[in-house]
């Protein structure tokens, strides 16, 4: 006798092919005759329930596969940090910011480096000339660290900062600030990016190549197992991926495919991978496709559970947990018509929650534009604050777990995503995929996909090929002040002739030394920063030993 999984089943094909199928023909009965996902996901017009292991698929939350989420509790326990990425201009300027954001109400501070700091060079180098404080804060030294945090407790308030090449750098520097004012290392909490394979595949903020780029992460994970337990040594990051036109399905495939090149890395350098597994964190996109996202994320959740079990034999429940920052998607912002954008973030911030996302950044609505004014970051705090208190998604666990559509969503994702990673495993793995070109091909594919449908109109992006306003009135926005790049110059320049140049010296001297062998360079790190070098001095350094990605 059949099932009634089998039996609905059997009516909803029925109903498919006699109901729904019979006006489907007539043309201009549907709006558009193929519904996809940015994924190539073909959308059946109704979904039903189909067989599955429920143990095997779902599982419940805080247990093995973590699909519906990786705590018992999730936001009935305590709801997400709510953490709005902030940074422009000189280090008081974003001081002021983070003071105003935590005044409202933010939960957790997200730094953003203008690309000199990003880079490796300090403000007065030839190279930063323009780019000082403009689409992040200007950080050279550790006074610039101390002005950056003034007033913050370090203790009390946890730290993403999203920076890559130099990210050694930048813990070292958060380190010593919180050392001088009375906190340990291993009492600070929060999460440095460090993720340079997604800058050779997306973003282009490298420097070194990708031999000794791959020692300094590996050599921050061992350091912060021993010195800072509490602090996530790596944020694994599809956003990115995705900001560069690249499908849901990719953007778990290639970041998860980072992830494992990563794992494997520390496990060859001779780490235990329950001694660090349990710090990785993720930072995902949210793009608009709503059940698409939802769906993502748990797909990925659960496909890195089985990898950390199965691959590479973590033994400690913890190693098998993603946690992921979630970011809402940046490129799908528009200059015109910017308040729409306050609905786009609306409905991503919904989907991360809807995802379970450990922590948020909502996009302000004028970043199409500019640097997020004060009030749009404070809609976009707000934003957050109402899905959190308002809107009842906090008070249930994975709401959505079950739903037909989700679902298959998830499954359909899933396969996808593991087809991408058995392609990149017969490669040779994510470092030899991307020195082949392999990921890059793919998403500049998608990305091509993606904007022709916008320009054939088969995709509608409101106010850009639909619904569009003539004689818009101009919007207010922010502005750097053009002077802050002279006063940075003049401030690092001070900070050199200050010192003891004997001692700066001395300390990038055995920097050297350490990165010329097979020590762990991070401790020479911190030595150099309580020693006043600078960051682009740290940088330089390196550079001597280790050359420049695409530099010969």
């Amino acid at each position: 006798m059949a099932s009634s999984t089998q039996r609905v089943k059997a009516a909803l094909e029925r109903w498919a092919r006699e109901v729904y199928g019979k006006p489907a023909q007539n043309a201009g009965a549907l709006r558009q005759q193929r519904f996809e996902t940015t994924s190539g996901i073909e959308l059946q017009p109704l979904y039903g329930p189909h067989d599955f292991d429920y143990e095997e698929k779902l599982g419940f939350p805080g247990q093995y596969p973590f699909t519906r989420g990786v705590q018992s509790t999730m936001y009935r326990g305590r709801l997400w940090t709510m953490r709005q990425y902030a940074g422009f201009g000189t280090a008081e300027d974003t001081n002021r910011r983070f003071r105003y954001l935590l005044a409202s109400g933010q939960t957790g501070l997200s730094t953003a480096f203008d690309l000199p700091t990003q880079m490796g060079h300090d403000s007065d180098s030839p190279r930063a000339r323009g780019e000082v404080g403009r689409v992040g804060v200007a950080i050279d030294s550790v006074d610039d660290m101390e002005r950056l945090f003034a007033g913050i407790d370090l203790g009390k308030v946890s730290t993403s900062m999203t920076i890559n090449a130099t990210a050694a750098t930048l813990l070292a520097l958060y380190q010593a600030v919180a050392e001088a004012h009375g906190t340990s290392g291993r009492d600070l909490s929060g999460t440095v990016q460090n993720d340079i394979l997604k800058e050779y595949i997306a973003r282009g903020t490298y420097i070194y190549p990708p031999a000794p780029s791959m020692r300094l992460i590996t050599d921050v994970f061992a350091y912060c197992a021993e010195a800072m337990p509490k602090w996530n040594p790596i944020s694994i990051s599809g956003y990115h991926i995705r900001e560069a036109g690249s499908t849901a399905a990719q953007e778990i495939a290639f970041t998860l495919a980072d992830g494992i090149a990563y794992v494997d890395a520390a496990v060859k350098r001779g780490l235990d991978v329950d001694s660090f597994a349990g710090r990785l964190s993720f930072f995902l996109n949210v793009h608009n496709s709503f059940l698409e996202e939802v769906a993502k994320f748990r797909a990925a959740r659960r496909l890195w559970a089985r990898t950390m079990r199965e691959r590479f034999k973590a033994k400690d429940a913890r190693s098998w947990t993603l946690r992921f920052h979630a970011q809402t998607a940046g490129s799908t912002l528009t200059a015109q018509q910017p308040d729409n954008n306050v609905v786009r973030v609306a409905l991503q911030a919904f989907a991360a929650v809807m995802g379970g996302c450990q922590s948020l950044h909502t996009n302000s609505r004028d970043e199409a534009l500019a640097l997020p004014s004060e009030d749009s970051a404070r809609i976009a705090l707000r934003t957050q604050q109402i899905v959190a208190h308002e809107s009842g998604a906090a008070d249930l666990i994975d709401p959505l777990g079950g739903a037909y559509a989700l679902e298959a969503f998830t499954d359909e994702l899933e396969e996808k995503a593991i087809a991408y990673l058995t392609r990149i495993d017969s490669m040779g793995g994510m470092v030899e995929a991307i020195a082949s070109g392999y990921p890059q091909r793919e998403i500049e594919e998608a990305a091509y996909r993606y904007q022709k449908e916008i320009e054939d109109r088969q995709r509608i992006i409101v106010g850009v090929n639909e619904f569009v306003s003539e004689g818009e009135s101009p919007f207010d926005t922010m502005k750097v002040d053009p002077r802050l790049e002279e006063q940075q110059v003049e401030r690092v320049r001070a900070f050199r002739a200050a010192r003891s140049q004997d001692a700066a010296q001395r300390a990038l001297s055995e920097l050297k030394k350490a990165a010329q062998g097979t020590q762990n360079v991070v401790p020479h790190i911190v030595a150099s920063v309580k020693a006043r070098a600078t960051l682009g001095e740290i940088a330089n350094a390196l550079r001597e030993v280790f050359g420049e990605h695409g530099r010969h």
